[in-house]
């Protein structure tokens, strides 16, 4: 599993994160997307790497900017993330 984190500029309210979270949906097989306004990010978890052209594109056409993209490999924790 991968986590990549996308830094995002625009989003003002939950319907920004709303339209963040589609448009990584429909675009790529992912496991989680979860965008947070106040971080200016989007976290995705999914089996293969994001294409980043692809991801700064598909966000770009929403009227958002892409600031940053790291990716670095998941492990899912245990009860409460603990283990």
């Amino acid at each position: 599993m991968i986590q990549t984190t996308i830094g995002i500029e625009g989003m003002a309210c939950e319907m920004c994160e709303a339209h963040i979270n589609d448009v990584i949906r429909k675009t790529f097989s992912v496991k989680s997307a979860k965008a947070d306004r106040r971080k200016k990010q989007c976290v995705v978890v999914s089996e293969k790497p994001l294409d980043e052209a692809v991801a700064r594109d598909a966000i770009a056409k929403t009227g958002y900017d892409v600031t940053s993209f790291a990716s670095e490999p998941y492990q899912k924790k245990g009860l409460f993330g603990l283990f």
